[in-house]
């Protein structure tokens, strides 16, 4: 039955269940990028790039495939705005069956009826009615008629500005939902790269821990030597054993860092958690430099959540003007006409035909509804509210701008001179292992030297990695993510 309807009307095919899913995975889509190619994750250790973690979140995170789920109804609530008017139609039918004590007798009717509303606010609408009557002793009688009619609101529901108000509310909430879904997009992207570096810093400081658990072995291996050469006291490699212990725990604590990491990125990336995974980007540094004012204008045309506040002032005026209307008078000029032809179930009575028309004014006028001046104080309240809430809005994105043009600046520096603290510590570890392999340095002070060497390791991995995320926070707080990246969201 449904595939003989959906023959006949394709918009019945929409009724099945199978056709609807279809219909929703045809109407879901899903953010790309630019020259990247098809990833495969089936490989027992996946090497993967940022670019490619990137890609796979786009592709498989569960967030963003939600958020185009959720746009499949939204799309379609502008639709339902859009369709308020074009030509609304339907069909009424009624069948009944009637038991008296003087006759028996069956009624028939069908009725077709179309209406349109135009956006000026008038209502016109044409119906044709078919009534059969069936009755055993009275005969069979049948009419049938047309009726138009038409309403024009002359005060409430009166304008093009107050009758389209729906609709415009509509194209606003259309234009948030997409600032929305691009906001959730950009999040998640960044999410993933912040994960991404977080897996590589955690592979770098395993191999920190275990560049710096080597050194202490070869030292152990120097302090026997000495030892048995007989220029150091063979207590004084204990320290050096308590050294080596420290190091082998502190590689298994980065083992257990590397794997937390790992897992948490698969989990944004919605792949299984048995993958391993490998980031197998270079960690590459340049200096960037942005005006504040610059990036603060280029965040007012661009932030999605700071774009949201705006469109949600004006859905909030358009309530207002709806609500102030709401309270005036309800005038209406209506007018109409029908004709009708009656053909009677006794012979003894005549044909019918007659014609109808009518036209005049429509008033209702309220009185003592408070309801009315209610709806425009919380519409007033809440456009207020929100005027209040953009300024906030404003004030908030200014200091986030700010912060992060000035966390730049300063992970920049530090950065710098992490770098030059740890090329430092290198050389005076080397210096202080020639001195010792002389003796004319201690061992306790050697030991000193390689931890402060871990140390500045660590430290300028850190610089790096909070350099980095600083300009990808910068992004998303300027909403330039998606094109930094340059993702399409195909919506």
């Amino acid at each position: 039955m449904i595939k003989a309807l959906a023959q006949a009307f394709p918009l019945a095919a929409l009724l099945s269940t199978d056709s609807v899913n279809g219909a929703i995975q045809e109407l879901a889509s899903q953010p790309s990028m630019a020259f990247v190619n098809a990833l495969s994750v089936s490989a027992s250790t996946v090497e993967l790039t940022l670019t490619d973690a990137v890609y796979l979140g786009l592709r498989d995170n569960r967030d963003i495939r939600s958020a185009y789920l959720m746009r499949i109804a939204e799309k379609f609530s502008l639709r339902v705005a859009q369709n308020a008017f074009s030509p609304q139609s339907k069909i009424i039918s009624k069948h009944q069956a009637n038991r008296g004590n003087a006759d028996r007798q069956r009624d028939h009717s069908l009725t077709p009826s179309i209406s349109l509303l135009n956006q000026w606010g008038t209502l016109s609408s044409l119906s044709w009615t078919q009534h059969i009557n069936r009755a055993h002793q009275g005969g069979h009688g049948r009419d049938n008629g047309v009726v138009f009619g038409f309403i024009h609101p002359l005060l409430r529901g009166a304008g093009r500005e107050i009758v389209t108000a729906p609709l415009r509310s509509a194209r606003l909430d259309e234009d948030s939902a997409r600032l929305k879904l691009r906001a959730r997009v950009s999040q998640t992207v960044t999410e993933i790269i912040l994960a991404y570096r977080e897996l590589l810093k955690a592979q770098e400081q395993q191999r920190i821990a275990q560049a710096a658990l080597a050194r202490y072995r070869a030292l152990l291996e120097v302090n026997k030597a000495l030892i048995t050469a007989g220029r150091m006291a063979e207590f004084e490699s204990v320290q050096t054993e308590a050294g080596l212990a420290s190091q082998e725990m502190n590689v298994v604590e980065t083992a257990n860092r590397l794997d937390q990491t790992r897992l948490r990125l698969l989990h944004l990336l919605a792949l299984d958690q048995g993958t391993q995974l490998r980031a197998s980007e270079v960690l590459k540094v340049e200096r960037f430099e942005m005006d504040r004012q610059q990036a603060l204008g280029v965040a007012l045309a661009r932030q999605p959540k700071y774009l949201q506040q705006l469109i949600a002032g004006e859905r909030a005026e358009i309530a207002v003007r709806l609500a102030e209307n709401q309270r005036l008078w309800d005038v209406s000029l209506v007018g109409g006409a029908s004709q009708s032809h009656n053909r009677p179930g006794s012979e003894q009575q005549r044909f019918g035909k007659r014609w109808d028309s009518y036209a005049g004014l429509q008033l209702t006028v309220p009185i003592g509804d408070l309801n009315a001046r209610h709806r425009v104080v919380q519409a007033q309240v809440s456009s207020q509210n929100l005027a209040l809430e953009q300024a906030e809005a404003r004030q908030t994105l200014e200091q986030n701008v700010n912060d992060s043009v000035r966390d730049i600046s300063t992970h920049w520096r530090q950065y710098e001179i992490a770098q030059r603290v740890q090329q430092l510590s290198q050389r005076k570890l080397d210096i202080e292992r020639d001195k010792l392999q002389l003796g004319r340095s201690s061992n306790f002070q050697v030991l000193s030297f390689e931890d402060d060497l871990r140390q500045a390791e660590n430290a300028s991995l850190n610089a790096q990695i909070e350099y980095l995320n600083a300009l990808t926070q910068l992004d998303e707080r300027l909403g330039m993510t998606l094109q930094s990246w340059e993702i399409a969201l195909n919506d």
